[in-house]
């Protein structure tokens, strides 16, 4: 059902419900009565000589002044216009007082521009000025954000549009870019230090007495073999709504940002994720999407209900709202312990329904990487997981180590499981079964009863510049241990890492990632497209980043074409600052003019 009431109508209403409104206080801010919106559209800066100024500032949020780093005074950043084909110097002033950057996330630019700290460039030093510059190759939907520190969860990020040289294929009659993003009134440094001393600190999600006696949630024999294991199935997302206040262009819930159509227009949403921590579930109540670019490249049009765009994804959708009234923008976190909110709307002031947030979900024995015990006769497969029956599960199983009342080893530490990952304590656990979840919706997604977007949907409308099957494979596992708070690629933090991951210029290889964690991990190649191994060949989808599913494997083609070092991480900013992250080096062919 659609609503179209104005914001006094919208009060009114509340208030004849038992006097709800006077309980209005004690709402999530999601479920507050709104402003009456804020149209306000992100300033805009474009052309070949560009400047921004990284300084300290106040931001507001929902009515509450918080500190923050922003660029020219604003947060987001503000949105960068350039179109392809032309050169672009940006000029970058760094008033704090320690080292910043910007990375330029997703563009295909010279590696010495890239702007990572100790990979590709020293770092802007405290009171001066460094100049990118590089030429504009591509089109799309980008965005930027700072490299150094936890700065970026403090405001320092920032949308670019790149339209195309020629005339846009995608054709709209408006847009819209939605920057989401996540916001704490408590210092970043505060954040990892209690993620460090516990790992599941911000977790208000957790099962309770209560639940168990309501039926919800897990019965207390599963219970007990979670508790073994030393693993909490309700652990979906590190950081949650306990501290996050979750934003849409820098506006929280209350403040209603509002974006503008006309009825019958086809409007185009360009949709980022810049947020440190968050997952959202993205969804308009009343509105299909059409999904038209994922990561800035074009794909072929899927129309969806529902899109899991993981931290630092972008996706290109077109809605039509046919009819004079508002739809609410929903941005879910994965863990649903919160909202991003915001109005599409024919005029300000207007408000629509805002759906509930859904019942968290809870981490299943896939989430575990036992996947693939699912198909073991009559045994459910997470009792076949838990050692209650003997499943026919092939060689992969006979590495399992079982204790002696039956169930896993709490450890799941069998090593000759993973090749190549090293034993340490950054090894919590290794999935015994991964399966490739590249076609699944995502956590909590699978039952809600719409279209939701999953990878295997995308098809590129371009033919793929490289065609070429790959010539050797390089498996990566994602490795953690949430007690210690410690991430890793194969069990080694970048702090320890004794040399890069080494590829020659042109070469063709495929690699596959094994989640070895109960936690989805978005993860990001700087320099580079790769393209996502989900059966469609020459058309296969291009992106730069890459949600890997809990327990899970996700697999891609990567062609070696950008000579330098780039970095290679886990765009959860406290997973990467606490070691999931390595270096990428890609050297010249023998003979190569590069």
């Amino acid at each position: 059902m659609k609503y179209s009431i104005n914001r006094r109508t919208f009060l009114c209403g509340t208030t004849a419900l038992g006097g709800t409104a006077a309980f209005a206080s004690w709402f999530p801010a999601w479920a507050k009565p709104v402003s009456a919106g804020i149209v306000r559209p992100l300033p805009t800066l474009s052309g070949e000589n560009i400047h921004l100024k990284i300084a300290h500032q106040m931001m507001t949020i929902d009515g509450r002044e918080s500190h923050a780093i922003g660029m020219n005074g604003t947060v987001p950043a503000p949105l960068i216009r350039l179109r392809e084909g032309q050169k672009v110097r940006i000029h970058v002033q760094n008033d704090l007082d320690e080292d910043s950057s910007i990375h330029w996330h997703g563009l295909i630019l010279p590696f010495h521009m890239d702007g990572v700290p100790g990979v590709s460039f020293p770092g802007i030093k405290p009171r001066s000025t460094f100049v990118y510059e590089f030429p504009i190759v591509q089109s799309g939907t980008y965005w930027y954000h700072s490299h150094s520190g936890l700065q970026e969860q403090l405001g320092h990020y920032g949308p670019i549009v790149i339209d195309p040289a020629g005339q846009d294929p995608i054709k709209s009659d408006r847009e819209h870019v939605i920057v989401l993003s996540d916001h704490s009134q408590m210092h970043p440094h505060i954040i990892a230090r209690k993620l460090k001393q516990q790992g599941g600190y911000f977790n208000r999600q957790k099962q309770t007495l209560a639940s168990l006696l309501a039926g919800k949630d897990q019965p207390l024999s599963e219970r007990f073999e979670w508790s073994a294991m030393r693993m909490d199935p309700t652990d979906i997302s590190d950081v949650t709504g306990s501290t996050y206040s979750y934003l849409v262009n820098g506006h929280g819930p209350l403040d209603n940002w509002t974006a503008l159509f006309v009825p019958g227009e086809k409007v185009r949403l360009r949709i980022i994720n810049a947020s440190a921590m968050t997952t959202f579930n993205f969804r308009i109540p009343g509105l299909r999407l059409t999904v038209v670019q994922a990561d800035g490249l074009a794909v072929r049009p899927v129309a969806v209900d529902e899109i899991q765009v993981a931290v630092a994804e972008t996706y290109d959708v077109i809605v039509e709202p046919k009819e004079n009234v508002a739809y609410t923008i929903v941005g879910e976190t994965v863990d649903r312990s919160g909202m991003a909110r915001a109005t599409l709307a024919p005029r300000e002031g207007m408000v629509a329904a805002v759906p509930p947030l859904r019942p968290r979900p809870l981490a299943d024995m896939k989430d575990m990487g036992m996947g693939s015990m699912g198909g073991a006769g009559n045994c459910p497969p997470e009792h076949a997981a838990m050692g209650h029956c003997k499943p026919d599960a092939g060689p992969a199983h006979s590495g399992m180590n079982h204790g002696e009342a039956g169930g896993m080893d709490h450890s799941m530490r069998d090593m000759s499981l993973a090749p190549g990952v090293k034993d340490t304590p950054t090894v919590q656990s290794i999935s015994p079964m991964p399966v490739d979840r590249m076609g699944e919706p995502g956590q909590g997604l699978q039952d809600v009863g719409h279209k939701v977007l999953v990878y295997r949907d995308l098809v590129a409308v371009e033919r793929n510049p490289d065609v070429r099957a790959p010539s050797r494979t390089l498996q990566i596992h994602l490795t953690g241990n949430m007690e210690r708070y410690m991430w890793a690629f194969d069990g080694v933090k970048l702090n320890e890492v004794k040399k890069p991951i080494p590829f020659t210029e042109g070469e063709r290889v495929r690699v596959t990632l094994v989640n070895d964690t109960m936690m989805g991990h978005p993860i990001h190649l700087h320099g580079h497209f790769f393209e996502l191994v989900t059966g469609h060949g020459d058309y296969a989808p291009r992106k730069h980043t890459i949600q890997v599913q809990p327990g899970g494997t996700a697999t891609f083609d990567f062609t070696a074409d950008a000579v330098g070092d780039w970095a290679f991480h886990c765009h959860l900013l406290y997973h990467m600052h606490a070691g999931m992250m390595q270096v990428v080096t890609v050297r010249p062919r023998k003979g190569s003019a590069s």
